[in-house]
């Protein structure tokens, strides 16, 4: 039964991640430059969004249900050559990038790039055909959305506490962002707004975490952090920062009010605020937010982490901060962290090899990390075999 739920949770992630990928600016790049329609990739994310609803309802009937145990292992199967064929653009796009950087063989490249797009083509068709075989089969087995009828939960706030001791291969970027802390953009403006900006997983909110609780702190006068999220609600981003500046809580319901009192507190003070996972297209809504910003000290700064570069460059008064993947080495401390704890991983050489073929395909996503790790290696309880046979493709 565990290998069953556990199974399902770990394709749920891994979904996740093909979502992630399927945005990236690789993949996005590759169909531009090669004048591809985007329609199909558009439909591969559909139709695994319309699958992915049901996986909760999948996970438990599999475990009495060998006909859905087979479909989930065909969705499987679906996702990897999914994530192979991502990979496989990835790959283009990074070839191109370098003959571009050299100068070299453009036009032969040119004529060995558009073969291949043909072929990806081809093999995208294919997987949209398998999705949507199994979309009908999802319907045909009574595989229903959500958990029990329930409402998916909403997703969960960020704070500004962070542990330092799991974080891995951020050093550098921490170094680069605290120059610009401390820096003056020379913008003629009092208060600079930095974006980070990267795909889902990749760590943004914890790189900012680490931002704000670093010793730079002491070249501020006050903080605030605000978990924006999908919902733009400039009211209720100017309430929690009002609070936070002040220490009080705040009952008026009325936007001015609250504006004015803001920029009471800000008046000649250096702050530093982060607008955690910001979505927000509109620039009127951002004008309005940061109006009352203006009243602070000379120095000030705003953090702003986004995966929208529109919403970053709406913001932005110094360049956009494009945080990268981990190395497959910082990845691995990850995942070994969450997945051994406190016990050396070399003392389980078969499941430490298991692992670190799993961490080739976290891409470098921290999240992908954290989240595939959570489930014990060293447990007798878990998904071994069914991750060696059906992720890693090893044998027991």
């Amino acid at each position: 039964m565990a290998e069953a739920v556990v199974g399902g949770a770990f394709l749920s992630a891994f979904l996740q991640v093909l979502f992630d990928r399927m945005a990236s600016h690789e993949v996005l790049e590759f169909f531009s430059r090669w004048k591809l329609s985007e329609e199909p990739l558009m439909r591969l994310k559909t139709s695994l969004l319309y699958i992915n609803a049901v996986l909760n309802d999948a996970e438990e009937k599999q475990i009495n249900n060998p006909v859905v145990k087979g479909w989930v292992n065909e969705l499987k199967d679906a996702a990897y050559q999914a994530q192979d064929l991502l990979d496989e653009i990835a790959t283009d796009a990074s070839r191109y990038k370098l003959e571009a950087e050299l100068k070299s063989k453009v036009q032969l490249f040119n004529l060995t790039s558009h073969s291949s797009s043909y072929k990806i083509e081809l093999k995208l068709e294919e997987i949209l055909g398998r999705l949507k075989f199994l979309a009908k089969q999802r319907d045909l087995l009574g595989l229903k959305e959500g958990n029990g009828g329930e409402k998916p939960s909403p997703k969960r706030p960020t704070t500004s506490l962070v542990e330092e001791s799991g974080v891995y291969g951020r050093d550098r970027d921490t170094e680069a962002i605290i120059e610009l802390l401390l820096a003056d953009d020379g913008s003629g403006y009092n208060m600079s707004v930095i974006p980070i900006v990267g795909m889902g997983g990749l760590g943004k909110t914890t790189l900012a975490q680490l931002l704000y609780n670093k010793l730079v702190v002491e070249n501020f006068d006050i903080r605030a952090w605000v978990c924006v999220s999908q919902e733009f609600d400039v009211f209720r981003i100017t309430k929690t920062i009002l609070e936070a500046v002040t220490s009080s809580t705040s009952d008026t319901n009325d936007l001015d009010l609250l504006q004015v009192r803001l920029n009471n507190s800000l008046v000649g003070r250096k702050f530093l605020i982060v607008l955690d996972d910001v979505w927000n297209e509109n620039y009127l809504d951002w004008e309005v937010l940061q109006t009352p910003f203006k009243s602070g000290a000379n120095g000030s700064k705003v953090i702003l982490t986004t995966r929208n570069e529109t919403a970053a460059s709406i913001a932005r008064t110094v360049r956009t901060y494009h945080l990268k993947p981990l190395t497959n080495e910082d990845c691995w401390l990850l995942f070994a962290k969450h997945a051994f704890g406190n016990r050396e991983s070399t003392a389980y050489a078969n499941l430490e090899l298991i692992g670190k073929e799993i961490v080739k395909k976290c891409n470098g996503l921290p999240l992908a990390a954290k989240t595939l790790g959570a489930f014990d290696l060293t447990s007798d309880r878990i998904w071994l075999c069914e991750v060696q046979l059906e992720y890693c493709g090893k044998h027991c």
